[in-house]
């Protein structure tokens, strides 16, 4: 432990492409992808056999066989088996709370470097079967003889067969996120236009940083799979407009498949240090991680599930002792459109801002220009928890080459926000010159 705080460093990230559920890595697990995503990282930063404090992450969509993920995939890589593997889960904040738990570890000098990762398959999820069902297959591993095994379905009725199908629904509402979202699209007054007019530029930008190459730095190869393959290239206004809405089909819905992240699969994965650790290394440092948060409502009151996170960026700022426009970049996660237009509303109304946040005056607007500048999860996908890894290792990137300043903020289950600040090493590099 040290007396003083220590700089985190966030060195870099990589990442698997993102394939739609269902796709192209349909045979793929959360283990593959997870093992795949940290190799490429590994590749990336020249860690063949080295020992990493930690690796901390998980996946949403499980087995029951995937019980300590991050151990297994470290297992399967190029890392030395020293490396501890501890799985975590967040819902869709789960590798950029990881990231964020590690952070504090570094900066209070109890470990000197670590990896945050997530991995998600909706093409593989759990098959379950009813109760009374599971019941019997339990008790047939306790008989001896094939007799006493085939005594155990006396009684069996067809219906006890029948799988429970997956579901994302809050287990205490019984409501999808998505017509979760759809209540706090109508609160908000959220345009389907304004919701069609952020897709389209998340699926324009995306395009754009494949491109331009700088989707190079970020994504490495897995199973034959170079690129995402949910971005729309030939996207327009015209075609999202004519989609027929997903969540609340009366006239009144406004989400759609188009303004809404689609299921995906994939992983990701950061690599962070002390200052110390990447010197003797030859690792040049990205960005720092300076302050994170967490933050939960009330969502059963009907707070709105995915509003945390103007609860997180609140407290966030008021500790870091800044305003919401002191930012060069905004990594607002892209969960459906309509949630991130609501957060932005709520941060701009004089109302919310008193009664919840606590505020005498509204957190104001941000500079829509710098608004997840590279596209974000409404283009590329979202396997649930990869995207905070995917966003803080994009973040940095941009901050290595442009400078300044960057914030984070991720939407997820359970009436929870995961927020984050991130500056560029260059500022830092310039203070200590100074």
């Amino acid at each position: 432990m040290t007396d003083k705080l220590r700089r985190v460093a966030v060195i870099g990230g990589i990442r698997i492409p993102f394939c739609r559920s269902n796709t192209l890595y349909a045979d793929l697990t959360n283990l593959e992808m997870m093992t795949a995503t940290l190799n490429g990282l590994v590749d990336r930063y020249n860690l063949k056999g080295a020992h990493i404090d930690e690796v901390v992450g998980g996946a949403v969509v499980t087995h029951s066989k995937d019980w300590n993920l991050a151990r297994e995939a470290v297992l399967g890589t190029k890392l030395a088996t020293s490396t501890p593997g501890i799985t975590l889960m967040q819902a869709c904040g789960t590798s950029l709370q990881a990231a964020m738990g590690s952070a504090a570890k570094i900066a209070t000098g109890q470990i000197e470097s670590a990896i945050a990762v997530g991995a998600d398959t909706t093409s593989d999820p759990p098959i379950v079967f009813s109760k009374k069902f599971a019941h019997r297959l339990a008790e047939i591993g306790q008989k001896k003889t094939t007799m006493e095994k085939i005594k155990v379905f006396k009684g069996l009725s067809p219906a006890e067969l029948a799988p429970l199908p997956p579901q994302t629904a809050e287990p205490r509402t019984g409501l999808g996120m998505g017509q979760h979202c759809e209540l706090m699209a109508k609160e908000w007054e959220i345009t389907r236009e304004a919701q069609d007019q952020l897709a389209f530029e998340s699926h324009k930008k995306a395009a754009e940083a494949y491109r331009s190459g700088y989707m190079d730095r970020l994504v490495v190869p897995c199973a034959g799979v170079f690129r995402d393959n949910n971005i729309r290239e030939d996207i327009s206004i015209e075609k999202l407009s004519s989609l027929k809405a997903s969540f609340d089909k009366s006239a009144k819905g406004t989400m759609t498949a188009g303004n809404s992240t689609p299921l995906t699969d994939g992983a990701a994965s950061v690599l962070l240090a002390s200052e110390e650790w990447a010197a003797a290394r030859g690792l040049p440092v990205k960005a720092y991680l300076t302050y994170a948060q967490t933050s939960a409502n009330d969502f059963v009151a009907g707070e709105g599930l995915l509003m945390a996170p103007a609860i997180a960026v609140s407290k966030l700022l008021e500790r870091a002792q800044l305003t919401l426009q002191d930012f060069d970049f905004y990594e607002i996660h892209e969960a459906f459109a309509a949630q991130v237009l609501a957060t932005l509303k709520a941060w701009e109304d004089p109302e919310y801002c008193r009664t919840r946040l606590g505020r005498a005056e509204p957190l104001g607007s941000i500079d829509r220009s710098k608004l997840n500048v590279k596209g974000s999860s409404i283009a590329f996908g979202h396997p649930f928890a990869a995207t905070g890894a995917r966003i803080v290792a994009n973040l940095a990137e941009l901050l290595a080459e442009h400078g300044g300043r960057g914030l984070i903020s991720i939407c997820t289950a359970g009436g929870m926000g995961v927020a984050a600040i991130m500056e560029s090493a260059k500022a830092g590099q310039m203070q200590q010159a100074a």
